[in-house]
């Protein structure tokens, strides 16, 4: 973009150390989260190993693009001055690689046209954040340096998805082509998160603890209204006349969903950002990527894990065709009471990462929706969903009990922070009225 125009728009704007999440970041991770509902779509119809496994890889290659996106962030504030020209760019990418999904792992001898449009998308979207990180760290020598650590990744990720797309259709033998195919994905998905680690902190900073947790904090929020949005959509409810079953259906879905985020967010994600804000350079960058960058991938993961269980027994309920006793269909309570205990898992990781602690509630849950897979699908499907919301809602129940004391006086402080930072705006808000008043 020429020097002119940015001066028309404004230059690009750095993030200052209390800065939070504005507007438009919002509304680019609505189009982002749209890549999680096709996932979900594309997985839906025909659940397998394999489908699974694509979903899986597709996730971790669209989620790395997601974590780069909010290092950029980390730097300049992305609905500010020329930057949501390019950011729009980004943003088209983005939904032409969601729309790509569904074909990017059908028969590999089949048409190149999809698995390439996902690949060159994915390439575009990549460069977007380049040249927006390289913009945004040009007086930063060191900052400069470490970019360069991740150029081989960025190579690599673009020649190998091009090469997923284009190879397998070369390949005479369907099995050997679809190996092939795979094989490449997953070497990405390893390039990617092991450069990662490899590039260390140094050189690397998050000027705002406040705006990254908040963004990874509303990206999970995104996602799990996804997953409501998903199970409604794709269990067909909208389809034809509400009966009780189903409704019950409905608000069960409603329930476990709602305890899934209690979990996450009345005592441990709060907790988590003040350990953040409490760390400094070094260690403050590697609890933000083990923490956020790594151990959100697995929960939200199992909450597309959960969504397509969840979907598939709503369903079930739903069909006036299937008598209301018949047990839950394969695989759907595996993938139902799997989705949770992946969730639960990387938050109990993730609760040790920034906190090193572990909560023995967390840990019996889990145990317990373990052992209840098998006795889930012997039962009614609805049963079995009530099953699980019983387990969730009383893992909930449980710790606003036993962990009554903490859980108070963290509220109290978030609280105090909160009622202070509302003071300080509604006074800067108040000179406002004193200008009026003085004209």
């Amino acid at each position: 973009m020429g020097g002119g125009r940015r001066r028309r728009l404004g230059p690009a704007v750095a993030v200052a150390p209390g800065a939070r999440v504005d507007r438009f970041e919002i509304f680019f991770d609505l189009v982002f989260v749209f890549s999680f509902f096709i996932i979900t779509r594309a997985t839906a119809l025909h659940i397998s190993g394999a489908s699974l496994l694509h979903a899986l890889l597709v996730l971790a290659v669209l989620w790395w693009a997601w974590v780069v996106h909010s290092v950029v962030a980390t730097r300049i504030r992305l609905g500010e001055g020329f930057v949501p020209v390019l950011m729009t760019v980004g943003m088209a990418a983005l939904f032409t690689f969601a729309l790509a999904l569904p074909q990017a792992f059908q028969d590999p001898r089949g048409n190149a046209a999809g698995p390439l449009v996902a690949a060159v998308s994915y390439v575009v979207i990549r460069l977007v954040h380049l040249a927006l990180f390289m913009h945004a760290v040009r007086d930063s020598p060191n900052e400069r340096r470490q970019l360069w650590h991740f150029a081989p990744e960025l190579i690599a990720s673009t020649l190998i998805l091009l090469a997923a797309a284009l190879l397998p259709v070369r390949i005479s033998d369907t099995g050997t082509a679809a190996l092939v195919r795979d094989g490449l994905w997953t070497t990405v998905v390893l390039a990617q998160y092991s450069t990662g680690m490899i590039a260390g902190t140094w050189g690397w900073g998050i000027t705002s603890a406040e705006h990254w947790t908040e963004r990874y904090d509303l990206i999970l929020i995104i996602a799990l209204g996804e997953s409501v949005i998903s199970v409604g959509v794709g269990s067909n409810l909208l389809g034809q006349p509400p009966t009780w079953p189903a409704v019950t259906a409905a608000v069960l879905g409603i329930f476990f969903t709602a305890a899934l985020w209690w979990a996450h967010y009345d005592m441990i994600a709060p907790a988590a950002r003040i350990a953040l804000h409490a760390a400094k350079d070094g260690p403050r960058v590697a609890m933000a990527r083990d923490a956020y960058a790594y151990l959100y991938l697995p929960m939200i993961a199992g909450i597309i894990l959960f969504a397509l269980g969840a979907e598939g027994i709503v369903h079930q309920i739903a069909d006036p065709r299937l008598p209301t006793n018949d047990p839950a269909k394969s695989p759907n309570v595996p993938l139902l009471f799997g989705g949770v205990i992946c969730y639960l898992s990387a938050n109990m990781l993730f609760q040790l990462r920034t906190l090193r602690t572990v909560s023995w509630t967390r840990v019996g849950a889990v145990l317990v929706l373990t052992v209840a897979i098998p006795v889930a699908a012997a039962l009614p499907a609805l049963a079995a969903l009530g099953l699980l919301t019983a387990i969730c809602v009383g893992l909930v129940a449980a710790e606003v009990v036993v962990f009554a004391d903490a859980r108070e006086a963290l509220h109290k402080l978030v609280f105090e922070e909160k009622t202070a930072h509302e003071a300080n705006e509604a006074a800067f808000r108040a000179r406002w009225h004193e200008r009026d008043e003085g004209e």
